[in-house]
Formats: structure tokens, C-alpha cells, sequence
């Protein structure tokens, strides 16, 4: 184990891949990498901003893509093997966390991948006006996520940085009653034309704590594409969108910098 901002680190071994390890932060999962293999995802929610990522742009072709919160690199791995000369920025406030895994699981050095160590807003902040094709938050401090990345004022932020027809993507904790989950869609509903929510169905109904990914962006969304792969996952997962996404948000208002929170903490159950 290693000692980082965020508590304690530690590199499991995958037993079924030879080159793949499970980084764990204060006993939580936060991400898994294949070095012989980056383009697969074992986590079921990184599986799904693996289907926003595929669904951005025509296949194969580069994107300019931001990642606020880098924990191990997964899904910018994920990117510049399924999008080769794709240009990304990392931002990930926990230096000796970066330093951890650039030295124990090395990025690919002919990847276009800046990593920078600075808060996410922060970080975002320097990120070019219509520079990126998508922007994908991740972000989580002692398993919770910091109140200033959930308000309008972070997605008006979000949508500086992206291009006309960008996407944003954030993946999300909650548990019953949902109250994080819906003030978040409404807040995205409040800057964004067009969002939809992929999560585990037992999460929506609010029988057990999960993540659920967000996605949002002024263009239409490909939902059936999305909704085909969310169901076809090894957990399959549900999609909503339009009346149904209005309906699960049950009135719930956006939140702003002056009364927002942190996301709710997991119950210690969730990582046993």
C-alpha cells in the first residue's frame, strides 16, 4: 500500500489476466487496467461511458476528449485504443496517486494522453474554449463527489470547453431515495437539450446503492444504440430518456454553487 491524498492505494492483481490489476483506494474500487489489453472494462458503469465514448463520433475516428478524475487512466487508455491519435487531457487532483500509477502501470507513450495534476474544476477551466468533442467526469473524493463539480455553474463550465455537438458523460453514486441522482438530472436538464441516464434497474427503483451514468448534450442522443448496448452488458443496464427521465426526476429543481453538496457517502456494505 501506498499513501495518496486520498487515503491509502493499493494494486491488486487480477487473477484471470495476466497484466491486469484492480486499484483500490482506502479499500474502494476505483479502477481496473488491462496493460495488454486497454480496451477492455471490467467495471460495469465504465463499461457504459465506454458506449458514450464509442457513440461520440463514427468509429474509429480521433476525438478531443477531457477526464475529470484519472484514477488509473482507464477509460483515457480505453479512448486512445479504440480511437488511435485521439488528444486527451487527464485531470486528477491526487499527485501521489498519479505519480503511483504512472510508475506501476505506465501509459502507452505513443498516447496523446496530458495528465495534470490539479482540481477538476481548476483543471477544466484551462481547457481551451470548443476544444473537446467530450468531456467525461469521474470524480470522487473519499467515495463521494465534491459539491462543486454537481452545479450549474461546473456544467456551464463543462460546456465552455466543449465543441457545438459535444457530449458530456458523468458517472454518478446514489442511493435511496435517488435526491443526488435527480438533482443532478435536473441540473444537466437546465444546461443541456437533450440527457438520459444508464443504470442497473435495481438502482433506479432505489433497492440498492449504484452508479448511474449521466449523458448529456444539445443534439440528439442515440438512444436506441445506447439502450441496445446497456441491456446487452454482462449487468445488463436500464436507459432513460425523455418522458420516462422526467418522470424518475419527480419534480426535482437544478442545483446551484450556493446550495450544493457532496454526493452521498456509500454505505460500508457496497465494497465488501
Amino acid at each position: 500500500m501506498e499513501s495518496v491524498d486520498g487515503g491509502l492505494a493499493e494494486l491488486v492483481p487480477d487473477r484471470d489476466r495476466p497484466r491486469a490489476w484492480t486499484l483500490l483506494v482506502d479499500g474502494a474500487p476505483q479502477s481496473h487496467v488491462d496493460l495488454d489489453d486497454p480496451a477492455y472494462l471490467s467495471f460495469e458503469y465504465q463499461r457504459r461511458l465506454g458506449h458514450v465514448i464509442d457513440l461520440v463520433a463514427p468509429p474509429g475516428r480521433p476525438v478531443h476528449a477531457v477526464h475529470l478524475g484519472g484514477g488509473a487512466f482507464t477509460l483515457a487508455r480505453y479512448t486512445a485504443a479504440t480511437r488511435p491519435r485521439s488528444t486527451q487531457q487527464v485531470v486528477e487532483r491526487d499527485a501521489p496517486l498519479v505519480q503511483l500509477v504512472r510508475r506501476e502501470l505506465p501509459l502507452d507513450p505513443g498516447a496523446r494522453i496530458r495528465v495534470r495534476s490539479a482540481d477538476a474544476r481548476e483543471g477544466l477551466a484551462k481547457v481551451p474554449d470548443g476544444w473537446a468533442d467530450l468531456v467525461i467526469a469521474d470524480v470522487f473524493s473519499g467515495a463521494r463527489t465534491p459539491a462543486h463539480l454537481t452545479s450549474t455553474e461546473f456544467l456551464d463550465e463543462v460546456r465552455r470547453a466543449l465543441k457545438p455537438g459535444g457530449v458530456y458523460a458523468a458517472n454518478l453514486a446514489d442511493g435511496p431515495p435517488l435526491a443526488h441522482l435527480r438533482g443532478q438530472i435536473a441540473t444537466a436538464a437546465a444546461r443541456f437539450d437533450q440527457a438520459a441516464v444508464i443504470a442497473d434497474p435495481a438502482v433506479l427503483r432505489g433497492k440498492r446503492f449504484g452508479n448511474a451514468v449521466l449523458v448529456a448534450c444539445d443534439h440528439p442522443l442515440p438512444v436506441a444504440e445506447l439502450t441496445r448496448r446497456a441491456a446487452s452488458d454482462p449487468h445488463p443496464g436500464r436507459l432513460l430518456h425523455g418522458k420516462d427521465l422526467v418522470d424518475f426526476t419527480g419534480g426535482a429543481t437544478a442545483v446551484t454553487d450556493a446550495v450544493a453538496v457532496a454526493s452521498p457517502a456509500p454505505p460500508a456494505s457496497v465494497f465488501r
